[in-house]
């Protein structure tokens, strides 16, 4: 019987569709065993929220394939997602499936032992409407308690963060596919559900329903006994929602409200979209229907133009609230997010000493625990605790974790790759210049992200010699090889590379750019 492992990096999402990945192994016949083990094949499910998380990702692909070199390695998630090129070009990932793709993870292991060649399946989860990808759980690693995906992929577009383009728009679950997929695991003996979304207060926008509605459709089911809900939206905690929520008895009063910054002209800066006052509106609200429940938040200090006085009213908001616990994270610079080409970008050093001072704040502010227990964090896929995840997955500052792509001591992508495909450059070039003719090289699913590669500090010579001689005849037919340094010049200068990663260029010449003075990108989105 074959052998297979996983490992799941990030978040309670995540954490529901290794669960799917590892009963669809199971059912195909595989024997799970934990990831530290030799495994013939090793699944992945990344994270990409923070460069640290892109690093853990990389460096688990090159542990896996060193503890067995003749393993299949699955790179699976938002890692490969929103890095397409660099994981295509990762010799230590044989398998590289994106998000909204799980469900083919079978298929493809079938595939690659057939022709031995890697395989991907990565769909343009941006620009294609994508439909929810429905994966079950009869079982999870818990005894008692199991995480419910219910919605996938958000439309908030925060200008620090990468997961809308890591997970695309809001598609939410069928009411009735949630509440079967609970029904099944109460009468295995499961008491308590965890509701989990990337954007879970969108729930429902797509379809008509509610969260509330769905969250009072499983109080009624029999056999669970405790409801526990992800991150909320502040926004979506007005009286009504905060009133018909406290009639629920089965509602653990633990409510994790995203704050990010106590300070409105830094939530403006993020595209966040409510103020301190509707946030502490919210807070108050959940405060007047529930004896001492328990708020917990997220808040990032370090953010682009953060000044001393801002970081002030943060630290004195934070203490106003009285949160129950907060997670306090350094701003991480997101490649293709507009808070990573914002001016005034904080020095770590900086951050590190906002993060330190944030914390004692913490400690000052703390409500009482009232006599009930923190809810654990339990994304703790094969091991026996987080702590023992925590101590596998810390990076080893010795282990090379990827030869195409390193990061410096800030855990910032800054270092050219030691190596370069011509299909890869083929692609950065003709998916920014449409209208070539060499643009049929390669498909168009090759292209759609792989033009972030030119980020990485390649000269023109590495351009140039990229290519093979069959393909820069290819790549000529519409110009001369004077195009040559008129295109790279233009991607380097100006900011018009960040500009273009983030997904547009304003312009509005109409014409493709590139083609020397004259010539401009014609403003097709990425």
């Amino acid at each position: 019987m074959k052998k297979a492992a996983l490992h799941n990096l990030g978040c309670k999402v995540n954490a529901y569709e290794t669960e799917a990945m590892q009963q669809i192994l199971e059912n195909a016949g595989y024997e799970i065993v934990p990831f530290t083990e030799i495994a013939d094949v090793y699944v992945i499910n990344t994270c990409s929220v923070t460069n640290m998380a892109d690093r853990k990702s990389r460096q688990m692909f090159h542990r896996a394939k060193k503890m067995n070199p003749d393993a299949i390695v699955v790179g699976a998630g938002c890692y490969v997602q929103t890095k397409e090129a660099q994981a295509l070009v990762d010799e230590s990932i044989d398998i590289v499936i994106g998000n909204n793709q799980k469900h083919e993870l079978v298929t493809l292991l079938n595939e690659y032992e057939k022709e031995h060649t890697k395989q991907a399946q990565i769909v343009d989860i941006n620009h294609e409407k994508q439909e929810y990808e429905e994966l079950h759980l009869k079982k999870t690693a818990e005894h008692t308690r199991a995480f419910i995906k219910v919605q996938d992929g958000c439309n908030q577009f925060c200008s620090y963060c990468i997961i809308p383009f890591a997970r695309g728009r809001v598609r939410s679950r069928k009411m009735e596919d949630v509440l079967n997929e609970i029904k099944g695991l109460a009468k295995s003996g499961y008491k308590e559900v965890v509701l989990t979304g990337i954007h879970l207060s969108s729930y429902g926008v797509d379809t008509g329903e509610t969260l509330l509605s769905l969250i009072e459709h499983v109080h009624e089911i029999e056999g669970i006994e405790r409801i526990r809900l992800g991150s909320l939206e502040p926004r979506i905690v007005t009286e009504d929602f905060a009133k018909r929520l406290s009639e629920l008895t089965k509602i653990c009063p633990h409510f994790h409200l995203s704050l990010q910054s106590g300070c409105d002209s830094v939530l403006k800066r993020m595209n966040r979209r409510y103020d301190t006052a509707e946030y502490e509106a919210g807070c108050d609200l959940l405060r007047k229907y529930f004896t001492h429940p328990a708020i917990t938040t997220d808040v990032i200090v370090g953010f682009p133009g953060e000044t001393e006085e801002e970081f002030k009213i943060t630290e004195e908001y934070l203490k106003k609230i009285h949160f129950y616990e907060m997670h306090i994270f350094k701003y991480s610079v997101r490649e293709g997010t507009k808070a990573a080409v914002m001016p005034d970008q904080v020095p770590e050093q900086k951050k590190t000493e906002e993060k330190t001072k944030t914390v004692d704040s913490e400690k000052e502010g703390k409500t009482e625990t009232y006599g009930f227990e923190k809810e654990e964090k339990t994304e703790t896929y094969g091991f026996e605790n987080r702590a023992e995840k925590d101590a596998f997955e810390k990076p080893n500052e010795n282990e090379n974790v990827n030869v195409n792509e390193n990061v410096n001591e800030n855990g910032n992508e800054n270092e050219k790759p030691k190596t370069i495909t011509a299909s890869t450059v083929v692609a950065a070039y003709h998916r920014l210049c449409p209208s070539f003719p060499a643009v049929k090289v390669i498909s168009d699913k090759r292209k759609k992200a792989i033009h972030a590669r030119l980020n990485s500090g390649y000269t023109l010579t590495d351009f140039e010699q990229a290519f093979t001689k069959a393909e820069r005849s290819r790549f000529l037919r519409g110009g001369n090889k004077n195009n040559w340094q008129a295109d790279f010049d233009w991607l380097m200068k100006d900011g018009n590379l960040p500009k273009v990663l983030e997904g547009k260029y304003d312009d509005d010449s109409g014409t493709d750019y590139g083609r020397g003075e004259e010539g401009r990108y014609d403003g097709t989105v990425l």
